[in-house]
């Protein structure tokens, strides 16, 4: 079962709507294309700046962007894995939300390649200790040469191996599940990629950041609290945010086909059809694509996005671990990581129910292949011993950016050519950049859009 489009939305109110020559003209201090959480963030900064009439455009017929959530039967699953925080910076642009999640205790694990499942994302035990003395000295071994005869970092193969070793990046397999992140062998992804998504690696691997940690003697630091959408879905969590909005001037128009954004004198006309939508200032968080052929700009070929394949599975039976999250760090099967949703909103029919990702360049973009290489991945595994069913799939475009053929060139371009256009491009999609988590986003479409007043054209 694929999701169906929520019922479109598409109001103009607040809009100052005139008749011309070619018909209904709605005039707004500013248009935001998109209406996920770059969208939304922008479009509270654009309030905090003087716009009063703002209209947000997205062709999806809902809010949340790639915040989308399938509701098969009496279960609910999302598309991906979406946790959020209690003090992301989020909810101070819409402190609404926050009576509307549902607080989780959720667990990370992987399966490595000895096939045993353990600690994400490393485990000195399993990787390291449960190894043994010989391993123990290949993999120093490996770590110590490639420090030693370190060149420049070209990709996000090269990052891996510098900073943990050939060998221990075999081992652990890391390796593997970085192509199935990717959808493409980490030596063809771009160093600043690799960077920006394995920090984490870097800072770990540094001696001197150990030391910091224990000579500071940092006092605990009260943890946040992780939550999860509410369990009717993310049109409920959203529906708030969108009715605050839309009292202070806001318009939607959703569900809607953007045929062409021209730039005149004054601003800009967002031609969507039905009407034209004039506006001094246009914020997108589209796909840079998308926006580059409503400009007239045509299309960068060379920014590569993944496409991923959700698949959604009940069962009844024995799953073989206990974390909410698994990640597939093993050396074979597609899908790189699944969610167990009835951890957090309970099971429904005696069943437990979860969701299985799949980079769709793996498989053909077969969803059928997929189902296959999972069931007989799991099973080889000895997970999922019982009743697995399929309940449905979902396959996303854009699902995030991937850097790969000089990726940060074409994006330096095509950047510089919406900046000449005169439109500001933010956000996972607008500035093609990899962001993990709603704070992530928010924290980025602030900085992005502080300098730049409500008044100028």
């Amino acid at each position: 079962m694929d999701m169906d489009a929520a019922p479109t939305r598409q109001q103009l109110r607040g809009a100052a709507v005139v008749e011309d020559a070619g018909g209904a003209v709605a005039h707004f201090d500013a248009i935001v294309l998109g209406a996920g959480i770059s969208g939304l963030v922008a479009t509270s900064i654009l309030l905090q700046q003087g716009c009063r009439r703002i209209l947000v455009a997205d062709q999806y017929g809902h809010v949340g962007g790639n915040h989308i959530d399938v509701a098969v039967g009496g279960y609910t699953f999302d598309v991906g894995s979406l946790i959020f925080q209690d003090d992301s910076p989020l909810l101070k642009h819409f402190p609404e939300l926050l009576p509307h999640y549902v607080p989780i205790k959720p667990s990370w694990g992987r399966l490595n390649p000895q096939g045993v499942v353990t600690a994400y994302p490393i485990s000195p035990k399993a990787d390291i200790v449960d190894a043994g003395p010989i391993e123990w000295c290949r993999m120093l071994s490996s770590l110590l040469l490639a420090r030693a005869f370190r060149r420049k970092l070209r990709n996000a193969h090269d990052f891996a191996r510098y900073w943990l070793g050939a060998r221990f990046l075999h081992r652990s397999g890391l390796g593997n599940y970085m192509e199935r992140f990717y959808g493409a062998p980490p030596e063809t992804i771009d160093i600043k990629f690799a960077e920006k998504r394995m920090l984490g690696i870097s800072e770990n691997a540094r001696l001197a950041t150990h030391i910091r940690k224990y000579l500071r003697r940092a006092p605990p630091r009260i943890k946040n609290t992780q939550l999860a959408r509410p369990r009717e879905g993310f049109s409920a969590l959203y529906a708030p945010a969108v009715k605050r909005l839309e009292a202070e001037g806001v318009s939607f128009a959703l569900g809607v086909r953007m045929h062409a954004l021209r730039k005149e004198a004054g601003g800009f006309a967002l031609d969507t059809g039905a009407r034209v939508c004039k506006a001094r200032r246009v914020v997108s968080t589209i796909p840079l694509d998308h926006i580059r052929q409503l400009c007239g700009l045509g299309r960068e070929e060379k920014l590569g996005a993944v496409t991923l394949i959700t698949l959604f599975y009940s069962f009844a039976g024995d799953r073989g671990f206990p974390q909410s999250v698994l990640y597939n760090f093993s050396y074979f099967g597609s899908w790189k990581r699944l969610t167990v949703y009835s951890d957090f909103y309970g099971r429904h029919a005696g069943r437990e129910y979860f969701a299985v990702e799949v980079n769709a360049q793996h498989v053909g973009g077969e969803t059928a292949v997929a189902d296959r290489d999972f069931r007989a991945h799991v099973a080889e595994n000895g997970l999922f011993k019982g009743d697995l069913r399929l309940e449905g799939r979902h396959a996303l475009a854009h699902a995030y950016p991937i850097y790969v053929d000089n990726a940060q060139e074409n994006l330096d371009r095509t950047i510089a050519a919406l900046r000449a256009f005169g439109i500001e491009s933010i956000g996972r999609q607008g500035a093609f950049e990899y962001q993990p988590t709603a704070r992530d986003t928010t924290l980025k479409a602030e900085a992005a859009l502080a300098l730049r007043p409500a008044t100028s054209p």
